[in-house]
């Protein structure tokens, strides 16, 4: 496992309204661009139990892709998701939070941002009916790990993480989603 910047201090990060602008860009129409605000805060070293979370709000004006549903549904976490991890990766990247990110430039990230962030598990669960409208979300990393590169692949970094969304009248779910993310930028 790579390990956080050892920094046994809590550094909190407010929404940074031009990086979220950037990390939203590739979403097509401003309909689809769901997340409001993230702060990213990196509490600790890791080996101690540190973490890295971002805290989110969300707003779904209406769903892009299917007739409303009147609820939060799988491929709207699945978005919501995306949008939360890929604006994590870039403040770390932008703040030098976390290894290896905080070796790459952000020139680096935008590159990778669609075509080298892989999701490669993905689990969801539901445990009451929660508002597609306006509503909380928070990400936190679990594990980073740096493959190097062999005969079979390239270089990855593989990202563990667990989100969780939640509304105002007790609507909940959350899930554990795994990423791999090719062809890292070298030192």
């Amino acid at each position: 496992m790579t390990e956080l910047l050892h920094d046994t201090a809590q550094r909190v990060h407010p929404t940074d309204e031009e990086l979220l602008r950037r990390v939203l860009t590739p979403y097509r129409a401003k309909r689809c661009e769901y997340l409001t605000s993230a702060e990213v805060t990196l509490e600790g070293d890791p080996g101690d139990g540190g973490r890295l979370t971002a805290a989110c709000s969300f707003y779904i004006p209406e769903s892009c892709y299917i007739d409303d549903t009147g609820h939060f549904n799988s491929v709207e976490f699945n978005i919501c998701f995306n949008q939360m991890a890929y604006y994590l990766m870039a403040k770390a990247v932008k703040e030098s939070l976390i290894e290896p990110f905080s070796r790459w430039t952000l020139d680096q990230f935008w590159q990778r941002q669609l075509a080298d962030i892989l999701i490669t598990d993905f689990k969801s669960a539901f445990r009451s009916a929660m508002s597609g409208r306006h509503f909380k979300g928070r990400i936190e990393v679990v594990d980073i790990a740096e493959w190097d590169a062999n005969d079979l692949r390239d270089a990855l970094v593989m990202l563990r993480t667990r989100a969780q969304y939640w509304d105002e009248h007790g609507g909940e779910s959350h899930g554990e989603i795994s990423a791999a993310i090719t062809n890292p930028p070298q030192n």
